[in-house]
């Protein structure tokens, strides 16, 4: 473990003033390893998750990277917008560019999950990107609308639970598609994403701010398609290394959109993750070597 973390091997939480046209928010994030390693990991999570999903691959890899993984505004310890107008992939890739100015990295690496994958994408198809070598994980230009309407179902409901082990049962269920885990990795997955209410024998609740639903409110069918269009055409200016990491039994990134992405982007390779969905959660030392490899520039 490095000597540069907290003495329980916990990460370093940091924030990161940003601006939005509603006015200022902080970002948190998380930040493993040796501060002044130039060599930065940067873990984006997906639509209703944190930074700490990337624990495990953190504590593996911070010996090398400074692995840093942000809390996306509207979650976890991040500020909730004013306007939840802004809950969109541009104000996420916005949001990154303070906190990449601070960590000043000779070499950005990025691993994103889901919506961590889409805010990645942005930013690595735009001209003089800083970003080196890009993971997405379980995530492209096209998504299947059922699982869209799916994860939306789920978002917006925002449930208490009179307990932890409530909460638990509750993100194993809505979660289930991460495919098997432990009791204990369970665990990991639902403390960082429920917090408690009304004092130690309060109700428990999710972390997220329940506003992050409008945009799936209003799904329309001709924007989904002009957003699917632009989404191509900046993956298909991605100039670094690429691996799509598909979940193989995925319902939102078809075998066949992974088949376009490798098609479309020659600096891109793919790879598919056995007996999981929508998302492979990186906890194993088997999946966590797929990305170490790809990200240490290996075949």
């Amino acid at each position: 473990m490095s000597s540069h973390m907290q003495p329980d091997g916990e990460p370093r939480l940091q924030y990161v003033t940003c601006l939005s046209p509603a006015g200022l928010h902080r970002m948190a994030y998380w930040e493993w390893g040796d501060p002044a390693n130039d060599q930065v990991l940067l873990c984006a999570h997906g639509l209703t998750r944190t930074g700490r999903d990337f624990d495990a691959m953190a504590r593996r890899l911070s010996d090398r990277y400074r692995v840093v993984c942000p809390d996306v505004v509207g979650r976890g310890r991040s500020d909730w917008l004013a306007n939840p107008a802004y809950y969109t992939i541009p104000q996420y890739v916005a949001d990154m560019m303070p906190l990449l100015a601070r960590l000043q990295a000779e070499t950005l690496h990025w691993f994103g999950t889901s919506m961590g994958g889409l805010i990645g994408m942005a930013l690595a198809g735009l001209q003089n990107s800083p970003i080196d070598r890009l993971v997405l994980n379980d995530v492209g230009p096209h998504l299947d609308p059922a699982a869209l309407l799916r994860i939306g179902q789920y978002l917006g409901k925002a449930p208490t639970f009179g307990s932890f082990a409530e909460a638990q049962a509750y993100v194993s269920t809505v979660s289930a598609s991460f495919g098997p885990h432990s009791e204990e990795q369970w665990r990991a997955l639902t403390e960082h994403v429920v917090r408690q209410v009304e004092g130690p024998d309060g109700p428990w609740s999710m972390h997220y701010d329940p506003a992050i639903a409008q945009a799936f409110a209003t799904i329309d069918p001709a924007a989904v398609l002009a957003a699917e269009a632009a989404l191509w055409h900046v993956y298909g200016n991605i100039a670094c290394p690429v691996l799509v990491a598909r979940g193989e039994q995925s319902d939102l990134l078809s075998r066949e959109t992974v088949e376009q992405m490798c098609a479309r982007n020659p600096q891109a390779r793919s790879v598919e993750i056995p007996g999981v969905g929508h998302a492979p959660t990186f906890m194993t030392a088997a999946q966590i070597e797929v990305a170490e490899r790809f990200l240490d520039g290996q075949a």
